[in-house]
């Protein structure tokens, strides 16, 4: 009787020591750096808006009211307008694991496709516009059909489309421009996206607004829709999302193509922007848009990001870019910090990344 006593009270001291351990553990969890982690783990557009404000109070203090003058503020947004639009093409790729290097291409090709039709062909402007569209839905079928039927990687396939994408705008439209006079007289509609607008003194463009709208339509659809979570789904886990019913296949190429269906809008924004039809313009599109996204905090790994997160991306971009023109400093400063910026948040990806949920 003696030795089983001797031995439950050695037991109840062990789990009295096992639950102060447990309590210990808990505790850790709950400090300050953990819910941290967590909350930009749930709410990752918090890094991109907390550095877009800092950017913009700094470059204030700088530049004064003549970085704060409505001009300047909405001049930022017009030319972040087509960054933004193909980030949003871009971060629905890569919230699915995967990544997209034709968005550029794919925008060039179909405003090529837009102002050819109308002018080569003499196709109403409605009608042309509605082709250049086609167009890019179906470069995104294509990329979409490839990485999920054919299992082909992401990158590859996208690597190759930009190729191919590229060689053939250049090929259908002979190098040729179709300048803004042409486009004013013969289909004005073309340059419905560069409509300008006032405002209480800022003056914005019809593609500032599309390109706002469009994001916060994403991201609804993205929160707040089957579809959306889908979309999560598949790019947190592809296996695990199959195993619990998700037709992941039939979602991968939804998320091409809307996106392709997207970068032709980008070009239409781009005729608007610019005020011409050049297959020339527009070729850095897919890595500003990669850059928007990830400083923007979508994970590259997928499943974890806002597209929100994208658009103030964008505008850090567009923040630094006029704030370090208006310092009179050399441009490659820019290149610089926007570099130093995608390491950083690459870095605090990885971190959010460690918090178990």
């Amino acid at each position: 009787m003696a030795a089983s006593a001797v031995k439950g009270q050695e037991y109840e001291t062990s789990l009295s020591q096992a639950s102060t351990s447990i309590a210990d553990f808990e505790d850790h969890r709950t400090g300050l750096v953990y819910r941290a982690q967590n909350l930009l783990h749930q709410t990752p557009s918090l890094v991109p808006l907390i550095v877009l404000v800092v950017s913009v109070l700094v470059f204030g203090a700088l530049l004064g009211a003549k970085f704060f003058s409505p001009f300047a503020l909405t001049l930022i947004l017009q030319q972040v307008q087509i960054v933004g639009i193909l980030a949003a093409a871009q971060s629905l790729v890569i919230l699915t694991a995967g990544i997209d290097l034709s968005v550029g291409a794919i925008m060039v090709l179909s405003s090529v496709v837009m102002g050819q039709f109308a002018f080569r062909y003499g196709l109403p402007p409605a009608l042309a516009i509605a082709c250049g569209l086609g167009v890019g839905t179906f470069c995104g079928f294509v990329n979409g059909f490839l990485v999920a039927k054919v299992k082909l990687p992401p990158f590859i396939v996208t690597l190759g489309m930009w190729q191919i994408v590229l060689a053939t705008n250049f090929l259908y439209s002979a190098n040729e421009t179709i300048r803004a006079q042409e486009i004013e007289a013969g289909a004005p509609l073309l340059h419905f996206f560069g409509t300008k607008f006032t405002i209480g003194g800022a003056v914005f463009t019809v593609g500032v607004v599309f390109m706002v709208v469009l994001v916060f339509v994403l991201a609804y659809a993205l929160r707040h829709t089957a579809w959306g979570r889908h979309v999560y789904a598949v790019g947190d886990d592809k296996e695990a999302a199959e195993l619990s019913g998700v037709r992941t296949d039939r979602v991968l190429i939804s998320v091409y193509m809307l996106s392709g269906l997207i970068c032709a809008f980008a070009g239409w924004a781009l005729i608007g922007r610019i005020g011409s039809v050049s297959p020339t313009s527009g070729q850095l599109g897919n890595i500003e848009s990669i850059t928007a996204v990830v400083i923007g905090g979508i994970s590259l790994f997928g499943g974890r990001g806002s597209i929100i997160g994208s658009l103030f991306g964008a505008l850090i971009v567009g923040v630094f870019t006029l704030g370090l023109r208006l310092l009179g400093a050399d441009a490659q400063w820019t290149y610089l910090l926007i570099g130093m910026l995608i390491i950083a948040a690459v870095a605090v990806d990885q971190w959010i990344r460690k918090v178990s949920v």
